[in-house]
């Protein structure tokens, strides 16, 4: 991100989001895209516009789904056999911050870079390198806090109430963690879990280190850019938004922004290559949890 010291760079925006898990997306993929893409990763599209990318051995694959059937936009699988159940699986509904996706993506494919071992390393307690704790770390850094909201989860919660983490703790169905928001890790910002603007979940056996650098994105203290009139980039109401100040063109209108982001369209696997979100809620909490 830009920052408000280098003011020779131009910004794409024009606000400052603070704290920045009250951004939300940017309203385009590419930059979750890019690390992938270019490793030579396979891009394709279907009849919807929907985006898949995939590894040359097809063993980690992304789905970038904006005319999919819920709101989960992104869904990265990775595969210990590329024709077997996914290892472990990760989704991010249509409202998370697109820096928090690429994030992801880019230790992802630094990962698969470096050998299978790296991205399918399953999380290890009292592991230096994967105890699971690690991923919680960069928030707990930032303030957040401690929270015990059902004897089965250990949590994290923001100043203010407003974004959290859940860690649950036993036995949980695989296939339910990838088809459901019942994951192992599930991320949140907005009112409450329940009611969340965005939210990220990943299973149980997502290596530590893409979790940790989701963390330690949304942990980071810069604000992040965005443009006032697009209300959806960020959680209205909630977020702090401070002018950006620095000489540069007109800020764009409404209307251009509208056109900007609508001209700006990400990326595709076959459909049937990563899991479909459920709609699925736990009985007995109020409301639906997609």
């Amino acid at each position: 991100m830009t920052s408000r010291t280098d003011p020779q760079q131009e910004i794409d925006g024009d606000v400052y989001v603070w704290p920045r898990h009250l951004a939300s997306t940017t309203g385009t993929g590419d930059p979750a895209l890019a690390p992938l893409l270019d490793l030579g990763w396979d891009l394709r599209y279907d009849d919807d516009s929907n985006g898949f990318v995939s590894a040359p051995d097809r063993r980690v694959r992304l789905g970038y789904l904006p005319e999919g059937e819920d709101d989960g936009l992104w869904r990265i699988n990775a595969y210990k056999d590329s024709f077997g159940p996914p290892a472990w699986g990760v989704c991010f509904n249509d409202r998370v911050s697109t820096e928090f996706v690429t994030a992801f993506t880019t230790v992802l494919a630094t990962a698969y870079e470096q050998r299978p071992d790296a991205y399918l390393a399953r999380p290890a307690p009292g592991d230096d390198d994967h105890d699971p704790f690690l991923a919680v770390v960069p928030l707990l850094k930032q303030g957040w806090q401690i929270d015990r909201p059902r004897w089965d989860v250990f949590a994290v919660q923001a100043p203010g109430g407003h974004a959290g983490m859940e860690f649950t703790t036993g036995d949980l169905d695989p296939e339910i963690e990838l088809t459901t928001r019942e994951a192992r890790w599930h991320l949140w910002a907005g009112k409450s879990i329940d009611r969340p603007v965005w939210y990220a979940t990943a299973s149980t056996d997502t290596p530590v280190a893409l979790l940790t650098a989701v963390t330690e994105c949304i942990a980071d203290p810069a604000p992040l850019p965005r443009w006032r009139e697009a209300t959806s980039s960020y959680i209205k109401g909630m977020a702090q938004l401070t002018p950006i100040l620095s000489p540069g063109p007109p800020a764009p209108t409404p209307l251009d922004v509208q056109r900007a982001v609508s001209s700006r369209r990400p990326a595709a696997l076959p459909p049937a290559s990563v899991p479909r979100w459920s709609t699925t809620s736990r009985p007995a909490l109020p409301g639906p949890r997609r």
